[in-house]
């Protein structure tokens, strides 16, 4: 928990005391002053209240890209193990797979870029 909800609601409830206590004596300054309190205590724990949430949420992503991360070795291994064990089972159109690709990337690699015809100018004369 917050010191910011701690205090707030501390400010708070010493507000609805004073505002209370002014509205039974009669004092329109010690209840307006009272009432202010108590808006600046609600609002200085709704403060706490939202940073109380940002840490929670930040805690979160921190821990979710922990085991994020920690799990990535285990799956990069076991997709490593499985493309293993497929090659192990069809060598051969393995390397035909393989070949296409590399064609395919040559082919991308090596052709020409477009290049755009000149820009037509009119003339308005």
């Amino acid at each position: 928990m917050d010191k910011d909800r701690i205090v707030g609601s501390a400010k708070e409830f010493a507000g609805k005391v004073e505002s209370t206590v002014g509205g039974i004596a009669g004092d329109a300054k010690t209840e307006a002053t009272g009432r202010v309190r108590e808006a600046t205590g609600s609002a200085q724990d709704l403060y706490g209240q939202a940073k109380d949430a940002a840490r929670e949420a930040s805690d979160a992503a921190v821990n979710y890209a922990k085991d994020a991360y920690e799990n990535s070795g285990d799956a990069l291994r076991d997709g490593s193990q499985a493309i293993a064990d497929k090659v192990q089972e069809n060598p051969l159109g393995s390397m035909l797979i393989a070949g296409a690709i590399g064609f395919a990337l040559g082919l991308l690699m090596t052709r020409q870029p477009q290049r755009l015809p000149p820009a037509r100018t009119r003339y308005f004369g």
